[in-house]
């Protein structure tokens, strides 16, 4: 990153070869939208172009890469307008948006897990994303979203416990659909 920082703009090619399988996979796991997650991708490496100068000596690539993330994300989700239909759609459709090309995409368990991590508010989700798909620590989530490390870790664990409740929900009416088939 000093490189590109410092106008070797050649070298952003080895930061996206780096972090563009990470970054699409953060985001579709927060929107369960492959085709957006695409886009942000590349508008996440864009914005690394232009506020190449603000990158400092000392700080963590990755928590500065993926606080772009969240502002690109947030600048999405204000630009979008609140549709209707997007609100409607089917669970089933958001989840093979979301698992195509997973190896795992058939196991009913995974499923679930993803259908209850889709349920979870996007702020929630979003830490639980960082710290557990994308090996992020709590001190890097902090500085990323801006908080104290206490706040990430408290964050966390209410998210998993909200996830693990969702979890068990779905779970519980999974069994009572296939008992009543």
């Amino acid at each position: 990153m000093f490189l590109v920082r410092n106008g070797v703009v050649e070298m952003l090619g080895v930061l996206f070869d780096r972090y563009q399988s990470p970054l699409f996979n953060f985001y579709c796991k927060l929107t369960g939208d492959r085709s957006a997650s695409e886009d942000l991708v590349q508008e996440v490496f864009y914005r690394i172009l232009k506020y190449r100068k603000s990158y400092q000596s000392g700080m963590s690539f990755r928590s500065w890469m993926y606080q772009i993330a969240r502002n690109a994300r947030l600048d999405q989700a204000r630009r979008q307008k609140p549709d209707a239909e997007l609100e409607d759609e089917s669970a089933s459709s958001r989840m093979s948006a979301f698992t195509a090309g997973d190896a795992v995409e058939h196991d009913q368990e995974v499923e679930l897990l993803h259908r209850a991590l889709m349920q979870l508010p996007e702020e929630k989700r979003e830490v639980l994303v960082l710290s557990r798909f994308q090996n992020l620590k709590y001190e890097e989530i902090a500085q990323t979203i801006g908080v104290e490390v206490g706040a990430v870790k408290v964050r966390v664990h209410r998210a998993l416990n909200e996830l693990r409740e969702i979890f068990r929900q779905l779970e519980t009416g999974r069994a009572s659909v296939t008992k009543n088939t």
